[in-house]
């Protein structure tokens, strides 16, 4: 019998915020739902438990600590990156 963890899931709301804050997590099914609303969204989707797991802390809209700032820039990055953004592109209308 192998033994598989439970997935786990959040999702961050940047944008036009000062932070970004924690707009949903779960595990298990919750999160596969989470994975699966993001996608539909057309959401990127980073794997990372380690920075799920300190995120998963966070309770709903709280804003990430800056002590996850660096982690979350760095995801944020990724992202601008492959959408072919610049920082501060989604601030502007």
């Amino acid at each position: 019998m192998t033994y598989k963890p439970l997935k786990r899931a959040v999702a961050l709301e940047y944008g036009k915020l000062a932070a970004p804050i924690m707009t949903a997590k779960g595990q298990g099914e919750i999160a596969e739902l989470i994975i699966e609303e993001a996608k539909k969204q057309g959401v990127h989707i980073a794997e990372d438990p380690q920075l799920v797991a300190l995120l998963g802390q966070l309770e709903l809209n709280e804003e990430i600590p800056e002590s996850l700032y660096v982690a979350v820039s760095v995801i944020l990055s990724w992202v601008y990156w492959l959408k072919g953004m610049e920082p501060g592109d989604e601030k502007n209308p």
